[in-house]
């Protein structure tokens, strides 16, 4: 009997990625851990670090500095390769440089021979997981998108503020669509112990006072920018979000999380990586789940995908 070994690869060791492999090791997620960087010393010095703290772990794994022909037998390669978004820029302003990596990095490690998951966190990141879907030529339920997990997770933080600071877990909404300016958030499915937040706001004059809908999606939208406008970039909080569908996968929880996954008809939409509810599993994304949604809901989740869609144009799709 042989035992596999859970093996995972993260190409680009910057903040997100270094971060990512933090959160990896210190969950004890996998068994050995490579890191990737077109820059050797720093992808060395990053696991020669992480490698310091395995000691006061709870499991032992093994990191070292790899190349791309050592992904042959990796369970996932996490992909956060990519320039992160300057001032005044939106993610989407750093298309052509990420898809310009993507073209030589993905082609590199399908060429190892390398048949499992790509978790990609590199931005805009709906669109870069659609051209990678492309380029690796894998089903397209593995490759999977951060898409809008870390946006849901900062519009609940935002939502347990005024909901008598509630566990965020105790809240049910999700923010869909573009991981970027134009996610739309269907407020006629968010709920918390099962009652609607529509109509906790209408039976509450104080939350239907305090709580401006439009407001909320503008803020969570915009909330990575205030991180960035503090510190220079965010990377705790989606490293934990990369985490967290790894652990999904691994252990088959079929956790239902708004990943960037393909439609193929569902919601009406077609061709296109979005952020949407889908059950994460053993054979990664699984199952997007079809939510109801009024029609202007409808309408701005449409409108969100079709500029998507124009961005696909600008890379050749």
């Amino acid at each position: 009997m042989c035992l596999k070994l859970r093996k995972i690869a993260i190409v680009g060791t910057g903040l997100v990625g270094s971060s990512c492999g933090f959160a990896l090791v210190n969950q004890c997620v996998c068994d050995e851990l490579l890191m990737i960087d077109i820059n050797e010393e720093k992808a060395k010095g990053e696991a020669w670090d992480l490698t310091h703290g395995v000691e006061f772990m709870s499991q032992r794994t093994k990191i070292r500095q790899a190349t791309f022909a050592d992904c042959s037998d990796a369970d996932i390669v996490i992909f956060t390769a990519g320039p992160a978004p300057k001032q005044g820029q939106s993610r989407l302003d750093t298309l052509e440089v990420s898809a310009s990596i993507c073209n030589s990095v993905i082609k590199e490690i399908m060429k190892s021979g390398f048949d499992g998951f790509f978790v990609v966190a590199s931005n805009p990141v709906d669109i870069i997981s659609y051209h990678i879907w492309k380029l690796s030529g894998l089903p397209k339920n593995r490759i999977i998108g951060t898409g809008t997990t870390i946006d849901s997770s900062r519009l609940k933080n935002f939502l347990s503020k005024y909901l008598d600071e509630v566990d965020t877990r105790s809240i049910h909404a999700y923010s869909m669509g573009e991981h970027g300016d134009s996610q739309m958030v269907p407020w006629s499915n968010v709920s918390i112990a099962g009652k609607p937040l529509l109509t906790l706001i209408e039976e509450n004059k104080k939350l239907k006072k305090e709580i401006d809908l439009d407001n909320l999606v503008e803020k969570t939208a915009k909330a990575g920018w205030e991180v960035y406008n503090r510190k220079g970039t965010t990377y705790y909080g989606i490293a934990s979000a990369v985490v967290g569908i790894i652990k999904s996968i691994f252990s088959d929880e079929r956790r239902i999380l708004p990943v960037s996954a393909l439609l193929e008809g569902e919601y009406g939409e077609t061709d296109v990586y979005t952020g949407v509810p889908t059950i994460i599993g053993i054979n990664g994304a699984e199952k997007v789940i079809e939510i109801d949604m009024t029609e202007e809901e409808k309408a701005k989740f449409n409108n969100s995908n079709n500029i998507l869609r124009q961005y696909l144009k600008s890379i050749g799709y």
